[in-house]
């Protein structure tokens, strides 16, 4: 059930601090543990991390959290208290990176800004991700993924012209902030390694910067053109024909066949060659002008079929196509199977799935190699081994409620 025995990540030596709640810091955590690293996750003592309870709970912890604390250790540590600040402050010392995805400005309340925890160590890559980022004026407002992707862009674009921006069912500005914060400790990982120095740096990650990285050439469009994006439903403005369509049996197709080549085959699998050779459909931007018409052909075309039949014809013709999943659809899927995208840890006693996380390495795979643990289930191991104290010393700092 935990990979032990497996290959060591690529990030294997690398030790990491995290601090925070929630998702975005988290996640960041999860991701390189998935990859090598050891990650010490501090949690506020008595209750810990808030994932522990949210959603679905498996006993006395949530199926989330055995996903997203794999390959974690766990101590307790209130920052709130001197005894609990100076414990990350040593930590901070013996470790290669720190998390953290407090408001800005509270580490430096605790005495644990970067500035501070560099004087011990100079190489320590301090990651922070906030919603709007360490400076500006909105650095100090509160910065939950649902606020920042209205902010960044992402929900102005997402929905129907008829009907108020809808946001997808996830915390999506989170994780993709996440990704943005692990690449950014990669990368300052790979420059203390060519300093001669061996300085670390700080990486400011805010949600909203991460989920405004997905525009494309939404702000191109708008300095030359004044060009404004609008949402456009199941369509993608300016590329026909890339849609949804329904077929007999009410299952949803997604088609892109916006390839000149493509758009071709895609006729003549509809029985409409006539179409392919229409001039006014010969290229992309020509089908951009018809998009209404195209897209009425081929609705009226998929709902001749059930999906399955639907599916099978494009793909024997070689056009771009797909069902739209359910989570019970990708569980029983052969090319997911196939690919290993579910991964068994145990919880409460029993085997849970998870996903598995990517990118696949060929000679250094990431794995979960250990399941979630509870609560300050490493406050002996790493006080005692890392920090040196002694089984008094920890007790007298959990009479003190400061683990």
């Amino acid at each position: 059930m935990n990979n032990n025995n497996g290959p060591q990540g690529p990030l294997h030596g690398i030790r990491v601090l995290e601090l925070g709640q929630l998702i975005a810091g988290p996640y960041t955590g999860s991701f390189l543990g998935y990859f090598g690293a050891e990650v010490i996750k501090v949690e506020q003592p008595g209750c810990g991390d808030p994932l522990r309870t949210w959603r679905m709970m498996d006993g006395d912890t949530s199926v989330w959290w055995a996903s997203i604390a794999r390959n974690k250790k766990s101590i307790t540590a209130n920052l709130r208290t001197p005894e609990g600040s100076d414990i990350v402050r040593r930590l901070a010392a013996e470790c290669d990176v720190l998390i953290e995805n407090f408001r800005p400005g509270a580490m430096e309340k605790w005495g644990l800004g970067p500035d501070e925890l560099r004087k011990d160590n100079p190489g320590l890559i301090y990651a922070r991700v906030s919603g709007y980022g360490q400076d500006g004026p909105y650095s100090s407002r509160l910065g939950f993924a649902s606020v920042c992707e209205g902010f960044g862009g992402f929900r102005y674009l997402n929905g129907f012209p008829d009907r108020p921006p809808v946001r997808p069912n996830l915390s999506m500005g989170d994780t993709l902030a996440a990704l943005h914060t692990a690449l950014g400790i990669v990368m300052a990982c790979v420059h203390k390694l060519n300093d001669p120095e061996k300085h670390g740096q700080v990486i400011d990650v805010a949600i909203y910067e991460a989920v405004y990285s997905m525009l494309e050439s939404v702000v191109p469009e708008y300095d030359r053109g004044g060009v404004v994006r609008e949402c456009s439903g199941s369509t993608l403005t300016g590329i026909v024909p890339t849609n949804t369509y329904r077929c007999a049996d009410g299952k949803d197709v997604i088609i892109g066949a916006n390839g000149d080549s493509i758009f071709k085959r895609l006729c003549i699998a509809m029985g409409r060659p006539d179409m392919g050779e229409d001039p006014r459909f010969a290229s992309n931007n020509d089908r951009v002008e018809h998009e209404p018409e195209i897209d009425a052909l081929i609705e009226a075309w998929m709902k001749t079929m059930t999906g399955d039949e639907a599916l099978k014809v494009l793909e024997e013709a070689q056009v771009p196509s797909g069902p739209i999943y359910s989570v019970a659809d990708m569980m029983v899927d052969e090319q997911y199977n196939a690919r290993g995208m579910f991964e068994t840890v145990e919880s409460n006693g029993k085997p849970l799935k998870v996903p598995a996380m990517i990118p696949k390495l060929s000679k250094t795979p990431g794995a979960t190699r250990t399941t979630a643990p509870a609560l300050g289930a490493h406050n002996e191991e790493v006080l005692g081994n890392l920090l040196g104290m002694s089984a008094e010393e920890i007790a007298k700092l959990k009479e003190a409620g400061a683990i």
